[in-house]
């Protein structure tokens, strides 16, 4: 990933939100055949290894786990983006050179990956992904509310991921190259869009 120093994200703590905070990832496998590609949530273990471990499932009809990786996978995650006009910039009315661009968050996490099919090992890691969206509900539905057999069945039709991180390079592009001046506008653009996205950009460009 190409990252100017200006918007590079190097803290281990913070590349560890960042992927906390975006819990649909893309795992891509180079291979024999091409590229591999699959949209999954994926969840981090940080207790595990010397950057942690990512870990999620596929559904086992999915032939990118039965397909001998070339390397390392890479797991992407994108966090809060947004559009940002020329039109918010100070330097647009002094004297008019300013162009569109885009800010975001991403964090790239790259590994040699395993997939598994040990069912006590899906049953955490199903568990683990459920109740990570679960929690915050006022009535968390529970793998355990659902008969055993049914869930046992389920995961006959799913493979494990788990990926060591062996690497991460994370990006944080924020306006951090504008004038306090534009960062000012872009903020205040954002932080009245009707998009909670764009909202949560807004609080995300530094003062």
């Amino acid at each position: 990933m190409y990252t100017p120093p200006a918007f590079r994200e190097e803290d281990p703590g913070a590349l560890q939100a960042m992927i906390g905070a975006a819990p649909l990832a893309n795992l891509v496998t180079a291979t024999a055949e091409g590229l591999m590609a699959t949209p999954l949530p994926l969840f981090l273990d940080p207790a595990e290894g010397a950057q942690g471990v990512l870990y999620g499932h596929v559904a086992k009809a999915n032939p990118q786990w039965k397909v001998a990786p070339l390397g390392e996978a890479m797991a992407l995650f994108t966090g809060p983006n947004a559009y940002v006009t020329p039109s918010w910039y100070a330097m647009k009315r002094e004297t008019g050179k300013v162009v569109p661009t885009w800010n975001y968050v991403a964090v790239h996490a790259y590994g040699t990956v395993e997939f598994f099919e040990d069912a006590d090992r899906l049953l955490d890691v199903v568990t683990r992904l459920t109740e990570r969206q679960e929690s915050a509900r006022a009535a968390p539905w529970a793998v355990s509310d659902a008969p055993e057999a049914f869930i046992r069945a389920q995961l006959r039709g799913i493979v494990g991921v788990r990926l060591p991180i062996a690497r991460l390079e994370g990006k944080r592009k924020m306006s951090q190259n504008r004038s306090a001046d534009d960062r000012a506008g872009v903020r205040a653009g954002l932080a009245v869009s009707d998009d909670a996205a764009e909202r949560a950009v807004a609080a995300l460009i530094p003062q």
